[in-house]
């Protein structure tokens, strides 16, 4: 429907707004509909609060739009599939006759072919679909609030402030698939080296350099959780102090490995500093405030392999896999670990479980400063 034949407000896309901020929202919704924005965009993009965004929408995903009906044809992808792939993506369903596709998702929908050549079913790949779903949603919301940084400037009009952000994120956008699919690459790697340690492990084989190490997980309790109801942008700056906590508590002999979102990975060739660390880290962490998730923590010794600056095997598994059962702020440790450590830090049996991935049941033991 062209623009001049749409009653905007009678569509109810100006509810609410007044004086200057209606006539700019209207500005902007002549100029998307000109740009031939459907009307059920106009309105789901309103209802969401994120119409402001829909000129970069356009300029990152071209101007050539398909209906789930083409990309059926164009690709030889059932149309129930495109929309089951979409729901997986927790992306909105568009109506069947409404042209929302773009070429990348032509593209990518293409792929779907090799996929199922390869063995994969489709219900492999839907839970694909959700993961990346999940993971990227927080990517590409942190990703939107940077060019919106760059160019937000005092008394801009709606629609200029929208085709400014157009502009910048049509700049930036370039560096999106080099730098997600590097990540990707990186975490890939790291997943098929600790598989195949793990494997080996499991079949009684050796691994040649490997070494005794303790390694210790914390992470935030509740940080998945709280990713729903805070911005991306909060998420972010918890991790980055959890950085910063761990950085300070890895004391040598103990060294900050990684830090992977919610969680940190300590590790040292010694139990008792290790230990040590990872209770500071905890005590770091509470003394935060209300504003900053506790702690839990799980450590473990054990012979794992040294590369590129990480550690993978037994240990490495067993002491993220004790992280997960671990109670806010404390330190749960295995056997190996407590008997090393010897009389440094006062132990509490917390019980025998069985763990995910680990075989046979596992002793914990709680970690806790000696009373002074």
């Amino acid at each position: 429907m062209p623009s001049e034949g749409i009653d905007f407000a009678a569509e109810g896309l100006l509810d609410g707004l007044e004086g200057k901020t209606r006539a700019e929202r209207l500005v902007l919704l002549q100029e998307l509909a000109a740009d031939g924005v459907p009307l059920s965009e106009l309105r789901r993009s309103t209802a969401a609060g994120t119409i402001m965004y829909l000129p970069a929408d356009r300029v990152i995903g071209s101007s050539d739009r398909y209906t789930s009906a083409e990309v059926a044809a164009m690709t030889g992808i059932e149309e129930e599939f495109l929309v089951r792939v979409r729901r997986a993506m927790g992306l909105p369903i568009p109506e069947g006759d409404e042209a929302v596709y773009t070429d990348r998702e032509v593209e990518s929908t293409r792929q779907i072919h090799i996929a199922r050549a390869a063995g994969i079913t489709d219900e492999e790949l839907l839970d694909l679909m959700r993961v990346l779903g999940r993971g990227l949603s927080q990517v590409a919301e942190l990703l939107r609030a940077v060019p919106l940084k760059l160019v937000l400037q005092p008394g801009m009009s709606e629609a200029d402030l929208a085709q400014s952000y157009a502009r910048a994120a049509e700049q930036l956008y370039p560096l999106v698939d080099p730098l997600v699919s590097n990540v990707l690459a990186l975490h890939m790697r790291h997943a098929t080296q600790s598989t195949v340690v793990s494997e080996l492990e499991r079949s009684g084989g050796q691994l040649p350099g490997s070494r005794e190490i303790s390694v210790a997980f914390a992470d935030l309790v509740g940080f998945t959780r709280l990713g729903e109801h805070v911005p991306p942008d909060e998420l972010g700056r918890l991790a980055v102090r959890l950085e910063a906590l761990a950085t300070e508590a890895a004391m040598p002999p103990v060294r900050l490995v990684k830090t992977i979102g919610d969680a940190a990975m300590l590790a040292s060739p010694e139990p008792e500093p290790l230990l040590g660390a990872t209770l500071a880290l905890i005590e770091a962490a509470d003394a935060e405030g209300e504003d900053f998730p506790q702690l839990r923590a799980g450590a473990a010794l054990g012979q794992a392999l040294p590369r590129a600056g990480d550690w993978y095997g037994q240990p490495v598994n067993l002491a993220s896999r004790i992280t997960s059962v671990a109670r806010p702020g404390s330190l749960l440790a295995d056997r190996e670990l407590r008997d090393s450590a010897g009389e440094s830090y006062s132990w509490s049996f917390a019980g025998e479980r069985r763990l995910k991935g680990i075989r046979g049941p596992v002793q914990l033991f709680r970690a806790r400063p000696l009373a002074v």
